[in-house]
Order: C-alpha cells, then sequence, then structure tokens
C-alpha cells in the first residue's frame, strides 16, 4: 500500500502513521503547511516516510505530489478551522483543496479515498444521536466548506468513503476542552464550561475502523463515527478535576453554547456498525484518563477551537 496522508502532521494524522507505518510493504507520504500540525509530531528517520511542506490548496503542488508518489490509497484529513473568521482560508483549504485532492486521485488511479468530515456538517440538528442520513445544515465556515469539499469528493470518479467522525481523542490532541481544562487547571486557572453536549471515542477505536474503512472493498458513502453516547463538557472539566485531584470551592460557570456553536453534537453510528461490523468499546472514563495520562508524559503543545470563545468574566 501506498498511502498519502493530506494534514498527516495533525492529531488523527499522526496517529494514523504511528499505527501503519511499522507495517511490511507501506509506503506514506505526508502533505502537510503545518498551519495546525507540528512536524516533530512525525518519524523524522523512518525509510518508508516522505513528508513534503505544503498545502492543498496549492493545486500544483497536489498534482506535483500525487504524480511522483502515485498513492493507492489517500486518507483526506487537511482542513482549515483555527480562525472561525477566516471563510476565504477556509474556501481555499476545505473546498479548492478537496477539489485538488480528488482530481488528482482519479488521475493516477487511486483505489480508496477516505474522507474525513466533521459532524458540523449536520448544523443544529433536529433530533440526536444524530441519523446518518441526517440532512447536512452547516452554517458555521468550517462547516460549510468542509460539507461542500465533501460533496465533490463524493460526486469524484473515486471509491470514496466519507467519514462524519465524532470528537476523536487521543495522542496530541490539541483542540476542545480536554487539553484545555488539563492545562489551565494544572496552571491554577479558572474554567468555564459551555453548556453543550457531544460523544467522545477513544483513538484506538477509532484506528480499528480506519483498518476497515481503507479496505477497497468496503462500502463507500457517507458514515457516521462516534460511541453514541452524550456526555456534557461539564462532564469532561469533572473528569480532568478528579484525575488532576483538585478540590472547588465553587461549581464550575457553565455558559449557553455562543452563537456559532451547537448545543448537541452526538451521532447516531448503528449503521456504521452495521455496515462494518465494528463498534467503539472503550468507555467514556477511559478516554479521558488516557488522555490525560498521555499529557502528564508528553505536554499539551497548543490549544485550538473552530468557535468563537465567548467573553466570562473571570476565566483568566
Amino acid at each position: 500500500m501506498r498511502l498519502l496522508i493530506t494534514g498527516g502532521a495533525g492529531c488523527l494524522g499522526a496517529n494514523i502513521i504511528d499505527h501503519f507505518l511499522p507495517r511490511a510493504g507501506v509506503e506514506i507520504l505526508v502533505l502537510d503547511n503545518f498551519a495546525t500540525g507540528y512536524r516533530q509530531s512525525l518519524p523524522q528517520d523512518a525509510s518508508n516516510l516522505s513528508i513534503v511542506e505544503g498545502s492543498v490548496a496549492n493545486k500544483q503542488q497536489v498534482d506535483d505530489v500525487f504524480d511522483a508518489f502515485k498513492p493507492t490509497h489517500v486518507i483526506h484529513s487537511a482542513a482549515a478551522y483555527k480562525n472561525p473568521d477566516d471563510w476565504q482560508e477556509d474556501i481555499n483549504t476545505n473546498v479548492l483543496g478537496s477539489l485538488y485532492v480528488a482530481r488528482a486521485a482519479e488521475r493516477v488511479g487511486v483505489k480508496r479515498l477516505v474522507n474525513f468530515q466533521t459532524s458540523l456538517t449536520f448544523g443544529r440538528p433536529e433530533t440526536t444521536p444524530i441519523p446518518n442520513g441526517a440532512p447536512s445544515k452547516p452554517f458555521t465556515s468550517y462547516g460549510v466548506s468542509k460539507t461542500a469539499g465533501e460533496q465533490i469528493m463524493l460526486a469524484a470518479n473515486l471509491n470514496v468513503v466519507s467519514l462524519r467522525l465524532s470528537n476523536i481523542t487521543g495522542p496530541r490532541l490539541s483542540i476542545g476542552p480536554i487539553p484545555t481544562f488539563y492545562t489551565r487547571l494544572k496552571a491554577g486557572k479558572g474554567c468555564f464550561c459551555s453548556d453543550t453536549y457531544r460523544d467522545f471515542m477513544d483513538m484506538s477505536d477509532f484506528i480499528k475502523f480506519l483498518d476497515l474503512a481503507l479496505d477497497e472493498n468496503a462500502p463507500q458513502g457517507v458514515f457516521n463515527v462516534g460511541t453514541g453516547e452524550s456526555k456534557s463538557i461539564e462532564d469532561v472539566f469533572d473528569q480532568a478535576v478528579a484525575y488532576l485531584g483538585i478540590s472547588m470551592d465553587e461549581p464550575v460557570p457553565v455558559v449557553p453554547a455562543g452563537e456559532d456553536d451547537v448545543k448537541t453534537v452526538v451521532l447516531d453510528a448503528s449503521e456504521t456498525q452495521k455496515a462494518f461490523n465494528w463498534k467503539a468499546e472503550v468507555s467514556f472514563e477511559d478516554t479521558i484518563r488516557k488522555m490525560y495520562e498521555w499529557y502528564d508524559e508528553f505536554g499539551v503543545t497548543a490549544i485550538f477551537s473552530h468557535v468563537k470563545k465567548p467573553d466570562v468574566d473571570g476565566e483568566n
């Protein structure tokens, strides 16, 4: 297998590389601009790993990489999300970048393409857990642009599966409440919780699913990948407090979801379970504990968010 991973220096990409790199007969190429990923997250001396610094928004560079490497399989993980107001950057990366990757994959005869999609494609869902066939109603720059990119992938002449992902938690995680609470509580700073609910899936469960999704004979189309278990952000906070052994004098402030946020994003993965004979197995408590044990050893590099930060008195 010749595996090309866009955005391969991000959390998901780096864990995927850790999983596939030791396999015999696997060659991996990473294309990443390191906007939210880190070069040091990747092995620097592996003979079967090539790292190209560049952007999927650069058509010529995408074409050159595909033509030179000739991948048999592609994981499209690259995404712009760190500035909710930068619609142009999100369009360049998430829409045009998806177009360039899809066209290049068609040209070189890629056997299987796995696209990573945000569950924010569903916007503010009418029911939760969100069914696999729920309509896409995104309203943020990130959600709108990623949904457009997904449609481009699905319309291409390719063997494509697009995965609507829950909050996947594992080594190098640098987005969301898990690293935020860990970092702030360890520094003795205050925290707040948005009144929102998510499902959190352990990286090991996701990697097991990805093995199945990369199979050329596996189902095509769109699939939810999550636990279906709703957990509040306050639940995450409570796990952080318990893990760090902190005594709270007052309850943590809970604030309403922001204008660009969604109160509940929990995925119904029952169709995925049937189609792939797979199910997430790691508990929420073990998922969070494993993450904090990793931070204890390796630290938190940076924290990003795809939503605007609300004004909260006393947060600092």
